[in-house]
């Protein structure tokens, strides 16, 4: 089923199906973040729309109703759907009356505005339009109660609506005409969140409607949860110039995968972050320093790039990140081995591509850089820290530290404790960075990277997946999977380096793991892959990296593809027609998935539009357009020499572990 997304920079967004039926709950017209982007909330859920004709009453809206009906049957006029610049249906009526519908957000301010135009020449037509309120928290649903206030405070073309203590209040500024007549509209039926497992039923409440006398214009009707944000303008004027503003902004974005990345940049407090996908992640440690490198970094957006690696500095704690800023105002939760790691490598590259950097953010991001070796090496939480082989070593029961961290209950579906191969090529690649500023880990990286290469190759022709597993020495998990892929592609350095090997990897992983929406999880011959991600939530989480596709990590293997091909300019057109043009002609107006199936035709799945999938493609395209050069291993990376002078300044971060 075909989804749009207005994203408005805040973590809020408008959502929903190219069919106008919602099939999730997260599906709303007016979805806004009161503590941005946190604090989600459903308050207009979305709405029923007909027009009255000389010929009769159409409807424009379809909705689905326990316990399988459609109702009513607008979704059969529908002439067209398209997402760009924003989303647009076009019906065709019965009689040949044809109407446009626009719904645009804006960027910076929750306000979503909503248009209605005929096509053609004037005729007489009126559109009615009943919204759906719920006034939830974005997970929840909401159910018929007494406690919802129907109230409506009208002010010209203002009119506002406060159903519940404590929840925003919802304002409309519209140049139709209210008519107050409340109802329940109950059973709304939610097909996706019952293919999940989940409930799937709910009730609104409908206040009034508005109606619309097309003959005489176009019919605007704009919302928010901001009584700043709708100003006693005209409503007209102010469809008018949210349309050019939010026009202009998005011509500025050339391509449409640029256009996608926007949506996932958003405020953090006076600063900025990366919302890991939409509808239902907020802002992941992991997820936001994968993604930064091809949301920010490859689209020279340096200055978002600036604000996030600073908003996030702060958080080190005892060598590590959070790994997520829950809604709720939890403790941060440090349940990741890798996010600190992502984020050093992000720290690295930033530095490197970044024009212009002051001299204090540039210290700061070392420091927190530097914590995080220091962190790591000396030991921090859940065991992790480095080994007397210079390896990196993390994990204990009942703890998920990797990226592959489904968890049902007390089951870790892949623990994988010990040395997990893609945490050593983290780890060397971060302790290379740091010996440009402190000669210890330089010493330190030697080491691992020696017993890297004498513990993980697989004689059958690739690389073991975890070493010491259970921190049990000397033993080593096989499994076939594309963290392997992280040794040769996707970081600054190649840390496989004997080219034959790293090519017997890239070859094997192509053969046994590639689709064309990225890279399985598990390879199919082994007895754990499940090949379909389907189910309740138990199927679902136990085969979220049992042979699931993920389609983020097309971009290390692309990497690693062309790089043991010499990095060439024909590797490079091959890789970028063999690979990444297949995997962006699935996408939607850019966005790319969270996930799909291993078994084809590998149905995307998970979350609809993800940060890190639209990274990685970003990033791979950038490194597909770069001149050729020489291929970039081990040894042949180092810091600028403008970070390195800082040694001699008696910078701190010279100071060994």
């Amino acid at each position: 089923m075909r989804e749009w997304l207005e994203a408005d920079g805040l973590g809020g967004f408008a959502s929903g199906t190219a069919s106008g039926s919602r099939s999730r709950r997260y599906h709303a017209l007016l979805l806004a973040a009161t503590t941005p982007p946190t604090g989600r909330m459903v308050l207009v859920n979305g709405f029923d729309a007909w027009v009255t004709t000389d010929s009769g009453t159409c409807a424009l809206s379809s909705q689905k109703y326990l316990p399988d009906v459609r109702h009513p049957d607008g979704a059969d006029r529908i002439e067209s759907f398209e997402n760009a610049p924003w989303p647009t249906w076009r019906f065709k009526l019965e009689d040949g009356t044809r109407i446009v519908q626009e719904i645009t957000a804006a960027h910076g301010r929750p306000v979503v505005a909503v248009r209605f135009s005929l096509e053609g020449a004037p005729r007489k037509a009126t559109l009615t339009v009943r919204p759906f309120l719920s006034c939830r928290d974005y997970h929840s649903l909401h159910h018929e109660n007494p406690a919802f206030r129907f109230d409506a405070a009208v002010e010209g073309e203002r009119i506002a609506f406060r159903p519940y203590e404590g929840v925003p209040p919802v304002l409309f500024l519209t140049n139709g005409v209210y008519r107050h007549d409340p109802s329940w509209y109950r059973s709304f039926l939610y097909e996706t969140e019952r293919e999940r497992g989940l409930d799937f039923a709910e009730d609104l409440a409908s206040p009034g409607e508005v109606r619309f006398d097309l003959e005489k214009g176009d019919g605007v009707w704009l919302l928010s949860s901001d009584p700043e944000a709708l100003s006693a303008r005209k409503a007209t004027r102010a469809c008018e110039e949210l349309r050019r503003d939010e026009r202009a902004r998005r011509e500025k974005l050339p391509t449409v995968l640029d256009r996608a990345a926007d949506a996932y940049l958003v405020r953090r407090g006076n600063g900025s972050t990366i919302v890991a996908g939409y509808p239902w992640f907020t802002d992941w440690g992991r997820d936001t320093f994968i993604a930064l490198r091809g949301l920010s970094l490859a689209t020279s957006r340096f200055q978002e790039a600036e604000g996030i690696l600073l908003e996030w500095a702060d958080a080190v704690c005892s060598g590590m990140l959070p790994n997520r800023f829950p809604d709720h105002g939890e403790a941060p939760e440090f349940n990741s081995v890798d996010a600190s790691l992502w984020y050093v490598i992000a720290v690295e590259e930033f530095l490197a591509r970044a024009p212009r950097i002051a001299a204090a953010t540039r210290r700061k991001l070392i420091d927190a850089a530097q914590s995080i070796l220091e962190g790591y090496f000396h030991g921090t939480r859940f065991r992790i820290h480095a080994d007397d082989d210079g390896l990196l070593a993390a994990g204990e029961p009942g703890v998920q530290l990797t990226w592959m961290d489904a968890k049902v209950g007390d089951w870790v579906v892949t623990p994988r404790i010990g040395k997990p191969v893609e945490i050593q090529a983290l780890w060397l690649n971060a302790l290379s960075f740091g010996s440009g500023f402190a000669s210890t880990w330089k010493e330190i990286f030697d080491k691992g990277l020696r017993s890297f290469e004498a513990r993980f190759w697989n004689p059958a022709g690739y690389l073991n997946d975890v070493v010491d597993p259970d921190h049990v020495a000397g033993t080593f998990d096989a499994s076939f999977r594309p963290n392997q892929i992280f040794a040769v592609g996707g970081l600054p350095r190649a840390v496989l380096r004997d080219r034959k090997r790293a090519r017997a990897v890239v070859d094997a992983v192509e053969e046994r793991l590639w689709t064309p929406l990225g890279l399985r999880s598990l390879a199919p011959d082994d007895p754990r892959y499940v090949g379909r991600y389907a189910g309740g939530v138990l199927e679902r989480d136990s085969s979220y990296h049992q042979g699931t596709v993920w389609p983020f990590l097309a971009g290390p293997f692309i990497e690693a593809w062309v790089r043991v091909r010499g990095e060439t300019a024909r590797a490079k057109k091959d890789a970028r027609a063999r690979f990444l043009e297949p995997l962006l002609a699935d996408a939607v107006s850019g966005h790319v998935a969270e996930i799909a199936d291993g078994d084809a035709p590998h149905e995307p799945r998970g979350c609809p539009f993800q940060a890190w999938s639209v990274g990685e493609a970003l990033r791979a395209r950038h490194y597909l357009s770069e001149r050729p050069k020489t291929s970039r291993h081990v040894a042949e990376r180092r810091p600028r020499a403008s970070a390195a002078r800082s040694r001699s300044a008696g910078h701190p971060e010279a100071e060994g572990p």
